[in-house]
């Protein structure tokens, strides 16, 4: 959260809202923790450690203050260091159905289809917002931000081509088959490029 308000406001002077709105429009939410409360104390704890500062307060009798933030010297030091420190880290990767697979043999799999069916729709349907917001924001953001936006787009493709593969697998009956290896699948689609076009085919 600290690396994320202190690269928006790299951008330019913001107040919290307007930070928070960023997050939703680049679709943030996808790939880390977004709280209001986390939002805010980590905004009061960057100003209590020099991090970023006050601008101004907009003061409106309609509506609460905005006070409006830059970010320090300090903080722009400090935002370097984290962001190495993000490029490097590693994780697992988790998904909740890895738990359920070793043993998916075991039950009913028109049942199991039927579930996987449902996720896929909603794979599909986050898919296509992760394309539409990666072509909305191609004129508005560098490229770096693109890059993520991309690999939302494509790891939806991947993992809904692995669903389908994992419902056609079920609805055959060979959950509990061993010795076969998972047949190739052909791809559901390909990235757009800058234009939003098959790059094949550009």
């Amino acid at each position: 959260m600290r690396l994320v308000i202190l690269g928006l406001l790299m951008e330019g002077d913001s107040h919290p809202y307007e930070i928070r709105q960023k997050m939703i429009e680049r679709e943030m939410h996808r790939f880390m923790k977004m709280k209001d409360g986390s939002l805010y104390y980590a905004i009061d704890q960057l100003k209590k450690d020099g991090m970023i500062e006050t601008v101004e307060v907009v003061r409106d009798s309609n509506r609460p203050d905005k006070t409006i933030y830059r970010i320090t010297e300090a903080g722009k030091a400090s935002f370097q260091t984290l962001l190495l420190e993000q490029m490097e880290a590693d994780a697992p990767y988790h998904h909740p159905m890895h738990t359920a697979l070793p043993f998916c043999h075991y039950g009913d799999p028109m049942q199991i289809a039927a579930v996987l069916r449902r996720k896929l729709e909603l794979v599909e349907q986050r898919t296509e917002r992760m394309r539409q917001v990666y072509e909305e924001h191609i004129p508005i953001v560098p490229r770096g931000v693109l890059h993520l936006m991309i690999s939302g787009y494509e790891h939806g493709l991947t993992t809904a081509d692995w669903l389908r593969r994992l419902i056609r697998d079920a609805e055959d009956g060979r959950l509990y088959e061993i010795g076969t290896p998972i047949e190739a699948y052909p791809p559901s689609g390909t990235s757009p490029d800058a234009g939003g076009r098959d790059p094949e085919n550009s």
